[in-house]
């Protein structure tokens, strides 16, 4: 195990050399080895951020019986220190997994069927993993445009995918046939177009809070706030809360009150009179958001020159 840890410590400590900053590293294995990966990698200065647990919905049997069936495999997900501003799409994993914040759990099946690369038909690599797998750590935790980096790249998936995901890849194998394998893998690659790798869902804008409406004067102080059917009404106060009938509080707190409820969002209850129409007050924070918080090409070219000047 001595020569193990040298030649362990040797490429870990060049992947640490390499790796940007903001960039991060995943190494995958089993009991056999997975420990000894983790400790000569905090050893070095990694910083753990995740143990992934890939659990196989079809793992291969323990045909001697002398022990539990090994159908896990264990993944480490690091990055270069504690301070590292490294890239982490949350909101996308929790929509890819039905608007469920994604654990560290991942079941995804071991690579069968037409997936398999086979030469006579026999296996091309005895480990080839599932695009599946590399497939959630690429689009997790980097951007298109990226570099992928696998130092024991095997039959190429890791380069395969980060190809269709629009990354640039650099892949290292010194055995010739797997070689060739991931190189007739990869050329057979279409990326995804760049439209479709956009992560929309991460781009949200801050929330709003009510105050803002009337430091810009989409809201007046002094002027009143009505319910859809006029039935209740509150002064705006200079300090963003509302006053009815001697009740202080925020639009939440008072549109609460009024029905009787512990909470109730004030966004979807008050409305202003704009020209003898009631207008939504959360229409007036949507136009806030697309006047104030949306920064046009020509205002940053315009900020650009500024600074320049």
């Amino acid at each position: 195990m001595k020569d193990y840890d040298i030649f362990t410590e040797k490429w870990l400590r060049e992947c640490y050399r390499v790796m940007k900053p903001t960039g991060c590293f995943w190494v995958i294995g089993t009991y056999h080895n997975i420990y000894r990966i983790g400790a000569i990698m905090q050893n070095l200065g990694f910083w753990i951020l995740n143990d992934i647990i890939w659990i196989k919905t079809n793992p291969m049997p323990n045909f001697k019986g002398t022990r539990f069936n090994n159908a896990h495999e264990n993944l480490i997900w690091a990055t270069k220190s504690k301070s590292s501003n490294y890239t982490f799409h949350y909101h996308s994993m929790k929509v890819m997994n039905d608007d469920i914040q994604m654990r560290s759990d991942w079941l995804i099946p071991i690579c069968q069927g037409e997936e398999r690369i086979k030469i006579n038909g026999q296996k091309a690599h005895s480990t080839q993993k599932p695009a599946e797998l590399l497939y959630r750590i690429i689009i997790s935790t980097s951007n298109p445009g990226d570099i992928v980096l696998d130092p024991f790249s095997g039959s190429g998936t890791t380069a395969a995918v980060a190809k269709r995901l629009g990354r640039k890849y650099i892949a290292f194998e010194k055995e010739a046939l797997y070689v060739k394998i991931s190189q007739e893998r990869v050329q057979k690659i279409i990326p995804i177009e760049k439209p479709l790798l956009e992560y929309l869902i991460e781009k949200r804008n801050p929330k709003v809070p009510f105050g803002n409406l009337i430091e810009k004067s989409y809201v007046k102080i002094g002027e009143f706030l009505y319910s859809n059917n006029c039935l209740y009404s509150a002064q705006v106060m200079a300090d963003s809360s509302i006053n009815y009938n001697g009740e202080v509080g925020s639009i939440h707190k008072i549109s609460a009150l009024i029905l009787g409820k512990t909470n109730n969002n004030g966004w979807g209850f008050w409305f202003v009179k704009r020209d003898n129409t009631l207008v939504s007050i959360n229409d007036l924070r949507h136009q806030y958001e697309q006047e104030q918080l949306r920064v046009t090409k020509s205002d940053i070219i315009q900020e650009i020159i500024f600074n320049y000047q």
